[in-house]
């Protein structure tokens, strides 16, 4: 029983991370929709956005990779869904790779002479994080008939 408990109160502080998760990819999808023109503040206001971001994302991989939490949880009493919760540790990785690599062009590079590429390459990236948000959920819903949809 207090093994239970404890996992529900994992799965509830999961929930809550994912909510601040979802805020942290709209506060970058918010940034990126600034009128680019403003040039060097559109910039540091992505910039800003996209550090929160990467710290938001350190904190979904440490929770959701540890042992014993959920894609660890999913291999162990869903076999059927091991593969899958591989996939998603694996896109860790690049997802990390990919918001590095954006805070370093948006914090590092000095050119401002091709913003929209800027803009095209976060874009992108929130793209990424939304279908990985997605896969991860169903993931969770079909292994444990939870829903973590973080709404709040």
């Amino acid at each position: 029983m207090a093994a239970d408990d404890d996992f529900s109160a994992y799965l509830k502080q999961v929930r809550v991370h994912r909510a601040e998760l979802r805020d942290a990819v709209r506060r970058v999808e918010d940034a990126l929709a600034a009128p680019i023109a403003r040039g060097g503040a559109w910039r540091t206001r992505v910039a800003v956005a996209l550090s929160e971001l990467a710290r938001d994302f350190e904190d979904h991989v440490n929770l959701t990779e540890r042992p014993g939490g959920i894609y660890d949880s999913a291999r162990r009493t869903a076999p059927r869904l091991a593969a899958r919760a591989e996939h998603l540790v694996a896109e860790h990785v690049g997802l990390r790779e990919s918001i590095d690599a954006c805070v370093t062009a948006y914090t590092d590079e000095p050119d401002d002479g091709d913003l929209a590429a800027l803009r095209e390459r976060a874009t992108t990236l929130v793209g990424e994080l939304v279908r990985h948000r997605q896969r991860g959920g169903d993931l969770v819903y079909e292994a444990y008939a939870v829903d973590i949809g973080g709404q709040g």
